[in-house]
């Protein structure tokens, strides 16, 4: 699968902007502000239906505009695959494949798998736990769509009964049949949820371990991702049941699989408090890559992978080793940002692959 070309209208920083790519490698370069994460962004957005770095649409039309446009035309299975993505201020978001509109967003999910590592993932460290379950939900969702459904079904009906026990408060009542139907709810799918959890985390550990090796400076330093989850304690019934007194207090819900967190540790401890800068970008790169074969094994499909501004995270040395997996076949299609055009094209030129520098 690869993107062959690619058009935006009043996104970002762009007012129009028409690019065709290379099947293999394709190199943005440019100083800092010209739009090279943007177009990386656009690419994302037309995989996700959503931006990387600003998920709130307005914010992404072009300053006096009132919309925006992204058209790519992907080649994947020896198909043309035309996706287009609009937003108008006031009006809903629109994706369409091959003409034809979603009625949900979650449909289009996993139908072009992209990775990207971008200086923003530092967020996955300095951030809570929110942060890192989005990781995890997004990696497994993209080649699982029931999983991605009761992630849905789940925060909706986790919703419905925040808004009862905020009800309960407003109003000076309790319904303690009603809660229970929710909680019976949120069992079902939150059972499934963690189990489905559990097992990914079993799956990828052993792929983040093998990708860290190859990537850091010292290959045995030991590193983990510790699932961490109240549902290992009793099952999430119970838990809820135990809990509601509580959460009428709270007037939310302080239970379930929305309290889950992935704990990054090196050497036993908290990389963020632990671990030095180079091992933080080493543990990131990693998580990413393995994120990469993760996906390709269980999507049956080769992901396409974003590197944004990958110098400011790794020696050139190391960019080097990255760019030069793509001379074997466990990589498809590569796009890199960069502020300085003979360093990209010295990486790039290395390796026996065909490629484009495109000056920004």
């Amino acid at each position: 699968m690869f993107l062959k070309r690619l058009s935006l209208v009043n996104y970002k920083n762009f007012d129009s902007i028409n690019l065709e790519f290379d099947p293999v490698i394709n190199c943005l370069v440019g100083n800092n502000g010209v739009g090279k994460t943007n177009i990386l962004d656009a690419i994302y957005h037309l995989s996700f239906g959503k931006s990387y770095f600003n998920p709130v649409s307005t914010q992404n039309i072009k300053y006096n505009a009132d919309f925006f446009m992204l058209e790519g035309e992907f080649e994947k299975e020896g198909r043309n695959e035309k996706i287009t993505c609009g937003y108008k201020k006031g009006l809903k978001k629109v994706i369409k494949r091959n003409g034809k509109a979603y009625e949900k967003f979650s449909e289009h999910i996993g139908f072009l798998p992209l990775v990207i590592i971008s200086p923003a993932d530092r967020d996955l460290i300095i951030e809570g736990s929110e942060t890192r379950r989005k990781f995890m939900d997004g990696v497994i969702s993209q080649s699982d769509k029931v999983y991605l459904q009761n992630l849905i079904k789940y925060n909706k009906v986790l919703s419905q009964r925040n808004s009862l026990l905020k009800y309960f408060v407003a109003n000076n009542t309790f319904d303690g049949d009603t809660l229970a139907i929710y909680n019976e709810q949120l069992h079902t799918l939150g059972t499934d949820i963690f189990s489905k959890r559990e097992t990914f985390i079993q799956t990828f550990l052993p792929i983040f371990h093998e990708q860290y090796a190859h990537i850091s400076e010292k290959g045995s330093e030991k590193v983990d991702l510790i699932y961490e989850s109240q549902l290992t304690s009793a099952p999430l019934k119970t838990l809820l049941e135990n809990s509601v007194e509580k959460d009428r207090a709270l007037q939310y819900t302080s239970a379930g699989i929305h309290k889950d967190d992935l704990s990054f540790t090196i050497e036993g401890h908290p990389i963020k408090k632990f671990g030095s800068q180079g091992q933080q970008k080493s543990f990131l790169i990693a998580l990413k890559l393995a994120q990469f074969h993760f996906i390709k094994e269980q999507a049956g499909t080769t992901p396409i992978l974003l590197l944004d501004d990958i110098f400011d995270k790794l020696d050139e040395n190391r960019v080097g080793q990255i760019v030069a997996l793509v001379n074997n076949e466990s990589f498809g299609q590569l796009f890199i940002s960069d502020t300085h055009a003979d360093r990209t094209e010295k990486v790039v030129s290395n390796i026996q692959q065909s490629y484009k520098i495109f000056t920004l």
